[in-house]
């Protein structure tokens, strides 16, 4: 198992300044942001460590050499849009930029793509099983044409009111994924799995990862806190709004010693990469950096 991170905490870093501080502070592998070049959306997105619509044979060339230099591995490209959104313009903006995600992943020899599978909100769960049916057995078979997994995290992207009722990405729950998995079975298509996202809505992890085992291709190490206060003045019919807070690994309810158990017992044996969406230590970089060697020395005993 390696140790690794998602870039898109450090946007002010180039890839190779990131990867010269990754490896000095014991990291392994690096999930590296491929947002298209512009102005982010939403916090930590719109961050382009790669831009997968510039790269090619010679650019993918010198960025594996430059990795290589500082004995890093790339475990996926994270791109984490809405593919699935009401906005047709910009569902096909997101569309067209993963496939450009998916081939550069392939120049990179790069083994998967992160990504969400995408929600319009304001439909229920089946309106949008209908829209992922016509959606994404094309994206799944495309990425299988360039030898590249497709792994959804399972984040409800519900944090804001603009995110109102339903959430981003319809991919958060058991029962979903099982019917993700009889539309598309491929076995290219499966999990970044990330367990803050079971906390809040009383998920069971340990059950999570035995019961889809063969579908877990990469796992993110985030922490989440229930705020009780925030949660008696909310009720859980706000979903998670104004009671669900992003901590770094070790500061919030995640039980990574149960977490890693079940890892361990179904033979999960990739990248365990931090994502930093804690707001205790994201006001500068040096504050940052702190956060992800706080989440490094919480992780480390249990990676080997």
């Amino acid at each position: 198992m390696k140790l690794g991170l998602l870039t898109a905490a450090l946007p002010e870093l180039s890839l190779e300044a990131l990867a010269k501080w990754a490896s000095e502070s014991g990291f392994e592998m690096l999930e590296v942001a491929c947002w298209p070049p512009g102005k982010a959306e939403r916090r930590y997105a719109g961050v382009t460590h790669i831009d997968a619509g510039a790269l090619d044979a010679k650019k993918a060339a010198q960025i594996k050499n430059m990795l290589d230099a500082y004995r890093l591995k790339i475990s996926s490209l994270a791109y984490y849009p809405n593919p699935l959104t009401a906005d047709l313009q910009e569902r096909k903006k997101a569309l067209d930029h993963l496939k450009k995600v998916i081939v550069a992943a392939q120049m990179l020899d790069v083994p998967m793509v992160g990504t969400f599978v995408g929600r319009d909100k304001d439909k229920n769960v089946e309106d949008n099983f209908a829209e992922f049916e016509k959606v994404w057995p094309p994206i799944v078979a495309f990425a299988k044409q360039h030898q590249v997994k497709v792994a959804i995290e399972n984040c409800p992207m519900i944090f804001s009111d603009d995110e109102w009722p339903g959430g981003n990405n319809l991919a958060i729950s058991p029962r979903i994924w099982k019917r993700m998995y009889e539309i598309i079975p491929d076995k290219n298509f499966g999990l970044n799995l990330d367990p803050s996202h079971l906390v809040f809505q009383m998920i069971d992890a340990e059950r999570v990862i035995y019961e889809f085992a063969e579908r877990i291709f990469h796992v993110h190490a985030k922490d989440l806190m229930i705020d009780w206060e925030g949660l008696y003045e909310n009720g859980t019919l706000s979903q998670g709004m104004g009671w669900q807070i992003p901590r770094l690994p070790g500061l919030g309810d995640v039980n990574w010693s149960k977490f890693f158990r079940a890892l361990y017992r179904v033979g999960y044996d990739y990248v365990v990469s931090i994502e930093h969406e804690d707001r205790a230590f994201e006001q500068n970089l040096e504050l940052v950096q702190r956060g992800f060697y706080l989440a490094r020395d919480v992780l480390k005993p249990y990676i080997c």
